[in-house]
């Protein structure tokens, strides 16, 4: 190990390592040096550890790449890995490099009940969605668009989810929001395949104390008739005395 949990760092005394960091035996990374690891998940000083990489730093302004090393079983989000490698990364422009496949869930994920999952999933697509997943046996998949998640999952006979007779428009007094950087793109997509605009683009300002929070926005319904409005951020400002 090059520091232990609780230990100090060898150069910097009044910095306390709060988790093990140490390397690979028989590697070498960019600093000729072997490939550094930081491990997530014990948090009593060891002096060898064997367990699985989640993720790799990448720092853009130096050549010392760094693995994350978890027990078996255990995971950890982007934003965990941050909080807890704030310590030493923070002096270092970097990413969180992750396997392709990786999927960070979020906290709230709606799921919505279809009536064609095919049709759902040409409207989701068009509006800019990717399928990160299908379980085309069940008629179900897991979409997202940026942070937006949705699983959508076509009507069977004995779904045990739908409690109450489903008629359009599905979900009647609900509307999701979708935060997005590129409205216009979104809604000329959606117009240029010919999908009706509920309402269309408008500026709005709402008060949250003493300030206003600015975003454009349009409402689309899909094809079931759930309403989304689709929200670009515009910013802050004070409200006039």
């Amino acid at each position: 190990m090059i520091g232990k949990f609780g230990s100090s760092h060898p150069k910097y005394s009044s910095s306390i390592y709060p988790l093990n960091y140490g390397y690979i035996p028989n590697t070498t990374s960019g600093d000729g040096e072997p490939l550094d690891c930081y491990i997530l998940g014990v948090f009593n000083p060891v002096e060898t550890f064997t367990g699985k990489c989640i993720a790799i730093i990448h720092r853009n302004n130096d050549d010392d790449d760094k693995l994350i090393i978890v027990p078996e079983g255990k995971n950890y989000t982007n934003e965990q890995i941050e909080a807890l490698l704030e310590f030493q990364e923070q002096y270092f422009h970097h990413i969180i490099i992750r396997p392709k496949n990786y999927l960070e869930f979020n906290a709230t994920l709606p799921e919505l009940s279809v009536s064609n999952l095919e049709k759902s999933l040409k409207f989701y697509q068009t509006l800019g969605f990717k399928i990160n997943y299908e379980r085309k046996e069940n008629k179900f998949a897991f979409i997202s668009l940026g942070k937006v998640q949705f699983m959508l999952q076509e009507i069977s006979k004995n779904n045990k989810w739908d409690i109450g007779k489903l008629t359009y428009p599905f979900g009647n007094g609900i509307n999701f929001q979708l935060d997005v950087t590129n409205l216009e793109l979104i809604y000329k997509s959606l117009t240029s395949h010919n999908y009706q605009i509920a309402f269309d683009i408008e500026e709005n300002w709402y008060r949250q104390g003493d300030q206003l929070l600015g975003s454009k926005e349009f409402l689309v319904q899909d094809p079931d008739g759930y309403l989304l409005r689709i929200s670009e951020d515009l910013g802050i400002k004070n409200i006039q005395q």
